[in-house]
C-alpha cells in the first residue's frame, strides 16, 4: 500500500472488503445448492485393530452448482450404548438398552441383573420445533447377564418383551457434533406391548413408523412352530404382563407408530389396517396414503396398503403381490400384479384380535402325502416350509386378511416365495423403489413340489437389491382400479447390486466377495445426495459394511465398516438438521462370527470385543445437503 493515502487506503480496503463478502456470499449460496456427491472407498479392514471397531475413512466430495468441489472427510460417532446409564425412569438411571413390563418396571435375567438388549435397531431422526429428538429400537435380547446367549438358556425365554427409547438430543452448532441431553424408555402399554421390532421409517408427516417383525410368534396346530409360539405368548404374559393379564398373539405383527411431541412426551398407536406378518420396514409413499411392507423370514410377501385419505393408517385397503418372471438371470425380472386382500379399519381388526383363534379363521388338515389336500382345501405354503391344507371358515375372510395376511395372500394367489425380504427405501424423483432381500433361496429357487413355484431363480446366498418401477392407473387382479399413483410393476437388480459368494473362504473367512454387498438388510435413499445407502446383516462379511450405491452413475462404495460379527441397523439419512447432515448407523451382537472366520484370528477377534456392548452412532462430518428444486 505504499505511496497511497490513507483515505485512497481505505477506499481501496472497503473494496477489498465488498469483494470479499460478495465472493463469500456467493460460495455460500453455491455450498448451498448442490449437483452431485460421491465418496471415497473405506478400505476392508486388514488389522484385527481395524477389525475389532467400527470406522469410516471415506471422504465425501460435493460439487457445487458453481462447479467448485469441497472435500469432507467423514467420522463415526458413537452417541450412545446400551449399558450407558444414562436412561431416566422416575428418580432413577438404568441402562438405555434395559427392558421393562407394562408397568414400566426393570425386567431381571436368571441371575437377578438387569436384561439390557444388546440390539438397537431402527432409528428416527427427527426435528420437533426446532429441536432434534431420536426414537430408537430395541430387537432382542441376545444374551444374558453371564454371557449366556438367551435363545440357548434353559427355563428362560427365546425372545423377550422389548422396547423403545426417546432421546432429546442436543447439536453443536459449529461442527453439528449430537449428544444425549436426556433418554428414557417409551411407555408402550397402550399398544400391549412390542415383539422383536426391527427397521424403521419416517413418515412425511414426521412421525417414527416402527415395524413388528413377529416370526416367532407364528402359528398353526399343524406346525411345528406351535411349540416357539406358545412360549412366546408365555413369555410376554408372564414378563411383560406379569401374568395380570394373558398376552394373544394377534396383537403383534403390527405397525406401530409414534408421535413426539416438543416436550418430549409421545403417543404409540398400533395400525391393525396394515395387515399383520413379520414386517422388517413400512415405507409411505409421497401421496401419504400408500404404504409399502416387506415380510422377513422365509416364505414370505410383498403387501401395499393404500389408505381412504392421505395420513390415515387406520382405514384402507389391503393388497398383495404376484411375481410374473420374465426373466431368471442376474437375480431375476418379473412384472408385478397385485392382488386385493380386503378393506379393513384398525378399530374392525383390532376388536377381532382381542379374541379370535386360528381356529376360528381356518379349518386346517394336513396335506396327505402325494401333497394332496381334501375337497375343499387349498394347499399352501406360507411362512415356513411346511405345506398347510386351509379353508377359511365362512364369515371370517376379513380376519384372515387382516391377522393372517401371508397365508390369505397365498390362499388369493399371491406370491408367498420371497426369501427374508428386508429394508425398503423410496426414490421419489425417479420413481422408484428398492427392496433388500437378504439371500436368493428356498421358495425364490425352483420347488418342484411346491404348491405354487412362481418365483424360479437360481441360488445366490449373498442376497440382492432390488429396483421396483412404480406407476399409475393400475388396476389390481380382478380388472379394479388401485386408487394409488405408486404401484410397483417391474421388479429387478441393478447390476451392482447383487450379491457375489465365493467358492469357497477367503483367508479372514468371508464366503461373498467384499467388493460387493453381502445379505443387504437396512437400506435408505437420500434425496440430497442421490445415493442409495445399504447396511448388512451378513454372515458371510467378516465385518458387515454401509454401502454408499449413487443411482445416476452406478458406481458401489464402501463406505463404513463395523465391528466383526456386529450387524448393521437402524439406518437413517438426514440431509440437513440445523445446517449438518448425517448417517445414523447402530451396531447390535459385536463379535457374533461366521464359522467360517480361522480359528487363530476368531481367538484374537473374541478377546478384544466386548460382546455386551452395541452402539447408536452415525457417520459425521457432512454439511447439509441442498439441492435446487
Amino acid at each position: 500500500m505504499k505511496g497511497i493515502t490513507s483515505s485512497a487506503a481505505f477506499r481501496t480496503l472497503a473494496a477489498v472488503a465488498a469483494a470479499t463478502a460478495l465472493a463469500a456470499a456467493c460460495r455460500a449460496d453455491a455450498a448451498g445448492t448442490v449437483v452431485s456427491v460421491s465418496f471415497s472407498e473405506t478400505p476392508a479392514p486388514a488389522t484385527v485393530e481395524e477389525m475389532v471397531r467400527t470406522h469410516t475413512n471415506s471422504v465425501a466430495t460435493l460439487t457445487y452448482a458453481d462447479g467448485s468441489r469441497a472435500r469432507f472427510p467423514l467420522r463415526y460417532r458413537r452417541l450412545f450404548g446400551v449399558r450407558d446409564r444414562i436412561a431416566r425412569q422416575g428418580d432413577r438411571t438404568l441402562a438405555a438398552g434395559q427392558l421393562y413390563d407394562h408397568r414400566m418396571e426393570p425386567l431381571q435375567d436368571p441371575f437377578g441383573r438387569p436384561v439390557i438388549a444388546e440390539t438397537p435397531d431402527g432409528n428416527s431422526l427427527l426435528e420437533i420445533d426446532g429441536r432434534p429428538f431420536l426414537v430408537t429400537h430395541y430387537e432382542y435380547d441376545w444374551l444374558l447377564s453371564d454371557g449366556t446367549p438367551a435363545r440357548k438358556a434353559r427355563d428362560w425365554y427365546r425372545r423377550m418383551p422389548m422396547s423403545m427409547t426417546l432421546a432429546k438430543l442436543q447439536q453443536d452448532p459449529k461442527n453439528g457434533a449430537l449428544s444425549v441431553e436426556t433418554l428414557r424408555p417409551i411407555d408402550l402399554s397402550s399398544v400391549n406391548g412390542l415383539w422383536v421390532p426391527c427397521a424403521a421409517s419416517q413418515t412425511p408427516w414426521n412421525t417414527h413408523l416402527g415395524s413388528e417383525e413377529d416370526y416367532d410368534l407364528e402359528y398353526s396346530p399343524l406346525s411345528r412352530r406351535h411349540r416357539i409360539t406358545l412360549e412366546g405368548e408365555r413369555a410376554m404374559s408372564e414378563l411383560y404382563f406379569r401374568n395380570r393379564r394373558k398376552a394373544s398373539r394377534y396383537r403383534y405383527g403390527h405397525i406401530p407408530e409414534v408421535r413426539v411431541k416438543a416436550d418430549g412426551t409421545t403417543t404409540v398407536t398400533k395400525h391393525y389396517a396394515l395387515g399383520r406378518g413379520a414386517w422388517e420396514k413400512a415405507q409411505v409413499m409421497p401421496d401419504r396414503r400408500t404404504v409399502y411392507l416387506s415380510d422377513d423370514g422365509n416364505h414370505v410377501m410383498l403387501a401395499m396398503y393404500v389408505g381412504d385419505a392421505a395420513e390415515n393408517l387406520d382405514a384402507g385397503t389391503l393388497y398383495a403381490a404376484r411375481w410374473v418372471q420374465t426373466a431368471a438371470t442376474a437375480g431375476g425380472r418379473a412384472r408385478l400384479r397385485w392382488i386385493r386382500l380386503g378393506h379393513a379399519t384398525s378399530a374392525e381388526i383390532e376388536a377381532l384380535a382381542r379374541h379370535v383363534r386360528f381356529e376360528d379363521i381356518f379349518d386346517a388338515v394336513a396335506p396327505a402325502r402325494n401333497g394332496r389336500c381334501p375337497a375343499g382345501y387349498q394347499r399352501i405354503r406360507a411362512g415356513s416350509s411346511s405345506d398347510e391344507c386351509l379353508k377359511v371358515r365362512p364369515g371370517m375372510q376379513q380376519a384372515a386378511a387382516f391377522l393372517e395376511t401371508r397365508r390369505y395372500a397365498a390362499l388369493r394367489g399371491a406370491t408367498t416365495e420371497w426369501r427374508k425380504m428386508e429394508g425398503i427405501a423410496l426414490n421419489p424423483a425417479d420413481r422408484r423403489l428398492y427392496l433388500a432381500v437378504s439371500t436368493i433361496a428356498n421358495g425364490m429357487t425352483r420347488e418342484r413340489r411346491a404348491p405354487a413355484d412362481h418365483i424360479r431363480l437360481p441360488g445366490n446366498k449373498a442376497g440382492a437389491v432390488y429396483t421396483l418401477n412404480l406407476g399409475s392407473g393400475v388396476r389390481d387382479a380382478d380388472g379394479d382400479p388401485i386408487p394409488s399413483d405408486h404401484v410397483a410393476v417391474e421388479m429387478f437388480v441393478e447390476p451392482a447390486l447383487l450379491g457375489r459368494p465365493l467358492a469357497r473362504a477367503d483367508a479372514r473367512g468371508n464366503t461373498a466377495a467384499e467388493d460387493r454387498i453381502a445379505n443387504p438388510d437396512n437400506l435408505f435413499f437420500s434425496e440430497g445426495m442421490r445415493t442409495l445407502f445399504i447396511g448388512e446383516d451378513s454372515g458371510m462379511h467378516l465385518n458387515n459394511y454401509l454401502w454408499a450405491y449413487e443411482v445416476d452413475s452406478g458406481r458401489l462404495t464402501r463406505i463404513l465398516s463395523a465391528t466383526a460379527g456386529a450387524e448393521l441397523a437402524g439406518l437413517q439419512v438426514v440431509d440437513d438438521l440445523g445446517g449438518h447432515a448425517y448417517i445414523l448407523s447402530n451396531t447390535q451382537h459385536h463379535g457374533d462370527l461366521p464359522r467360517s472366520v480361522p480359528k487363530r484370528l476368531a481367538r484374537a477377534l473374541r478377546s478384544r470385543i466386548d460382546r455386551l456392548d452395541a452402539q447408536v452412532g452415525y457417520i459425521a462430518g457432512l454439511p447439509a445437503i441442498r439441492r435446487r428444486p
